[in-house]
């Protein structure tokens, strides 16, 4: 879900995530499953998912707001909040 202020997905009134934002990352979730499942390479996943990502906000929104996402995305890396300890995504063997 998009909002029209170029503030990307707004949470619920009780801070809860909206449901088509859930859907949508429960179907990344099982692409990634099942890339992973392939045995594909963690790193081609995440690029491809990251260049699918960008190609999508930039055909949907403007450059300042597209900033601002990956400004945000930076903070959580640079405060530890996506550290590889905090989301360990276990591999199929």
């Amino acid at each position: 879900m998009t909002d029209t202020h170029g503030e990307g997905p707004a949470l619920g009134h009780d801070g809860s995530v909206p449901e088509e934002l859930s859907h949508c990352g429960a179907v990344v979730d099982k692409a990634i499953e099942y890339m992973l499942g392939e045995k594909l390479p963690p790193i081609a996943i995440a690029s491809a998912l990251l260049g699918g990502s960008l190609g999508l906000l930039s055909r949907t929104m403007d450059q300042g707001t597209m900033l601002a996402m990956l400004e945000n995305a930076i903070h959580s890396v640079r405060s530890g909040d996506l550290h590889p300890d905090r989301d360990r995504v276990s591999q199929p063997e």
